[in-house]
């Protein structure tokens, strides 16, 4: 009987912590945990309102591809402005 001469990989067991589900998720953190949560950095909010009104940019242009760059660059003049 001949034997093929190429290794199968076989799969190795991963570790899994206690606090991890069966689907792979973390449970929700605990009410206190959420109220102690330091408030995000204006960096971020700031981030967050470029990228939604460069969005609407590209929803108002009807979804069209290819000005990304464009769309970003006005979203933030716009939203900087508005926060100045």
């Amino acid at each position: 009987m001949a034997t093929n001469p190429k290794k199968v990989p076989v799969a190795t067991p991963v570790a899994v912590s206690p606090a991890t589900s069966i689907a792979g998720k973390r449970p929700a953190a605990s009410a206190k945990a959420v109220a102690t949560k330091p408030a995000p950095a204006a960096g971020v909010d700031l981030h967050e309102q470029i990228r939604r009104r460069a969005y609407e940019l590209y929803e108002q242009r009807g979804r069209h591809n290819g000005f990304a760059v464009q769309d970003w660059l006005q979203a933030e003049a716009e939203v900087r402005s508005r926060s100045a």
